[in-house]
């Protein structure tokens, strides 16, 4: 756990957190939520592990949070959204926990939920001179890699003044999660695995505009599957990796890499890819299971 003062973590704090990561070895849990009670749950489980966190929401969980009972389905995915962070901002200070808030696959379709939050978080910023989410993430893996970037460019540019983060997907994470993707993508699908120069090209274009992260996809898939389905190649992480040090001179391990369907991974093959500089993995199947095991259980 970091020496943080507890509550959200956003800007350069977030940067020096990601390098505490690295330098310690470990990768931040990404837990998805869809309510007040499991995003409780989970600053709970993070306080009682003495941990930092990562609170997300998919544009589904945002929905929730609102209710599905509004009769305005965009509206509630924005609202809720903000709703969500609200409450992460009241509360991680009393639960003693550093919170990094996120949001998670936001396809081209799903833009305009992006954008309504920025609105709404541009307003916050400007009450409390702090962001109202730390990061966002477009998924848009399913373009042309020129439109994939171009698009998180835009965006880039539009979220640095807010002290935030942006998180982008290369290459596809096979499953489907809250309607972004497909079980198509697992089998022998090239783009499971990301190629080392896309991830430079998107280093090249992004890193003069501000703080990104990538996930870049190694065989991983959304969901838990049987034994032999999921082929991971941690590999493909370090040679991007190698590929932007040597090519620009910087230090081992210059991109922040996400690990997306991290849920039922091989244990040898999650520190793997830590070594490889990831530093933030996505949890959502384990804790549903562990949730509908819990209710049902009664």
């Amino acid at each position: 756990m970091s020496k943080m003062k507890p509550g959200v973590v956003y800007g350069a704090k977030y940067q020096e957190l990601l390098q505490s990561c690295k330098d310690g070895g470990y990768a931040l849990p990404a837990v998805n939520v869809v309510g007040s009670n499991s995003i409780n749950a989970v600053m709970e489980a993070a306080a009682n592990n003495s941990s930092d966190i990562i609170i997300q929401l998919s544009n589904g969980g945002a929905q929730f949070m609102a209710g599905q009972g509004m009769a305005d389905g965009d509206t509630a995915k924005v609202v809720g959204g903000v709703a969500a962070a609200n409450h992460v901002h009241l509360l991680a200070e009393y639960y003693g926990v550093c919170v990094v808030l996120h949001t998670d696959h936001a396809n081209r379709k799903l833009l305009p939920w992006i954008d309504g939050l920025i609105e709404a978080g541009a307003a916050y910023y400007k009450e409390n001179k702090r962001p109202l989410y730390s990061s966002h993430m477009l998924d848009l893996s399913e373009e042309a890699l020129e439109d994939n970037l171009s698009t998180c460019a835009e965006y880039l540019k539009k979220i640095v003044p807010l002290e935030m983060s942006l998180e982008i997907e290369l290459g596809v994470t096979g499953g489907e999660e809250d309607g972004v993707g497909s079980d198509e993508d697992l089998h022998d699908n090239p783009k499971l695995y990301t190629q080392p120069d896309d991830v430079l090209q998107a280093y090249e274009l992004l890193s003069p505009i501000g703080h990104f992260s990538v996930a870049a996809s190694f065989g991983n898939v959304h969901g838990v599957y049987k034994p032999g389905n999921v082929h991971l190649r941690p590999e493909i992480l370090k040679n991007s990796q190698e590929l932007v040090a040597k090519t620009h001179g910087t230090g081992a391990n210059p991109l922040d890499l996400v690990f997306h369907g991290g849920s039922g991974s091989e244990k040898a093959k999650i520190e793997e890819a830590i070594g490889y500089g990831v530093i933030k993995m996505n949890i959502d199947t384990d804790t549903q299971f562990a949730f509908a095991s819990a209710v049902g259980a009664y």
